[in-house]
């Protein structure tokens, strides 16, 4: 995709991140989902945002012609508060959405290459996820290497080592 620019998370693109975050969450669509400021008052959502830039919070926002098309983005948790897919205190949990109308074009793939990369060259050895079994983007997941891990609430916690 020759317009496609990923750059790093600012300050201004938090609302846009969380929109994603809403996104991956809500991603059937279904009718009853919250309003996005509703589920982003839910501590097991607000933890992969609130208080953007810790050590270790590393992400990447997707741009088609300057327009946020996607995001991804990883965090490091702790036992006593963590994502779906916390494995450790040293494994970051990676978050990732592309808007409706710009999945299927590679740019989650580009986006997932991009914080695999970040997290090698920051030392890291392993980054983990939580996906539904049925969600789509579990095959992206699955194709550049990650793999199941244990079955939480439904939910699959994926790892991926990094060479």
């Amino acid at each position: 995709m020759a317009d496609l620019s990923l750059l790093p998370i600012v300050d201004d693109d938090l609302p846009f991140v969380r929109a994603m975050l809403y996104e991956a969450a809500f991603w059937r669509g279904a009718a009853d989902a919250p309003a996005i400021e509703e589920a982003m008052r839910q501590p097991s959502l607000a933890v992969y945002v609130d208080r953007w830039g810790r050590q270790g919070d590393r992400g990447v926002v997707a741009r088609v012609s300057g327009k946020p098309v996607g995001a991804a983005w990883v965090r490091l948790f702790d036992e006593h508060s963590h994502g779906y897919g916390y494995v450790d205190d040293e494994t970051p949990e990676l978050s990732m959405a592309v808007v409706e109308d710009h999945r299927g074009r590679g740019i989650g793939r580009c986006l997932m290459a991009a914080m695999l990369a970040q997290a090698r060259q920051d030392g890291v050895a392993n980054v983990s996820l939580s996906v539904e079994p049925d969600n789509p983007a579990r095959f992206l997941y699955e194709s550049i290497g990650f793999v199941p891990e244990e079955s939480v609430d439904g939910a699959l916690t994926m790892v991926r080592a990094l060479p």
